[in-house]
């Protein structure tokens, strides 16, 4: 009888760590899924980016260096061989794409052209998605990093190759970009 006990303590531990591992993975998997969110809207806007840069460019051909910088910025993304080095070469990127609004504010005749309009309203819901998945991915991220900080998992998660993860944080220049970046409102 002491056999039978003792195999039934063994089998209800190895079930108890087979249901946290694959609660683990599984919560692991949804961050990596929320981080391909990202990467996509990300994408979107990389993709969106020289159509922006040759309709302004149209308008303010001598604004070299800002066309410079975003053009640097945008490889710098391609280039990028890390998550974290591609995070930081999109947030550079965003930052020089203030630059290109910028110019655009000095042109009246660029604003009211329907072509940087609609590439305008394109960036703004490209924007808008950005924010939403980072939510998602930060969401995914703090259940996970929280699953692999209770009890029991505590216990056996660092053992089983599971590691709190980062958060996908926005630097204060960066909110201030994306919260002014995309004004849609132009008067005509």
């Amino acid at each position: 009888m002491g056999l039978l006990t003792f195999l039934g303590i063994i089998g209800a531990i190895a079930a108890a760590i087979a249901v946290i591992y694959n609660r683990l993975v599984a919560l692991r998997q949804n961050r990596k899924n929320a981080y391909a969110d990202i990467d996509v809207q990300l994408r979107q806007r990389f993709d969106l980016i020289p159509n922006l840069v040759e309709t302004v460019k149209g308008y303010a051909g001598h604004e070299k260096d800002v066309f410079e910088e975003v053009t640097k910025m945008r490889a710098n993304v391609s280039d990028a061989n890390t998550p974290e080095e591609r995070l930081s070469a999109e947030q550079a990127l965003g930052k020089a794409m203030m630059n290109i609004m910028a110019v655009a504010e000095n042109y009246p005749d660029l604003k009211a052209d329907q072509n940087f309009q609609k590439l305008m309203a394109e960036l703004s819901d490209i924007e808008n998605k950005i924010a939403a998945a980072r939510r998602f991915f930060n969401n995914a991220t703090s259940e996970y990093n929280t699953a692999i900080e209770q009890f029991p998992a505590n216990l056996i998660a660092g053992r089983l190759g599971f590691q709190k993860s980062e958060f996908y944080e926005v630097e204060e220049e960066e909110r201030e970009v994306m919260e002014k970046a995309p004004d849609v409102s132009f008067g005509t």
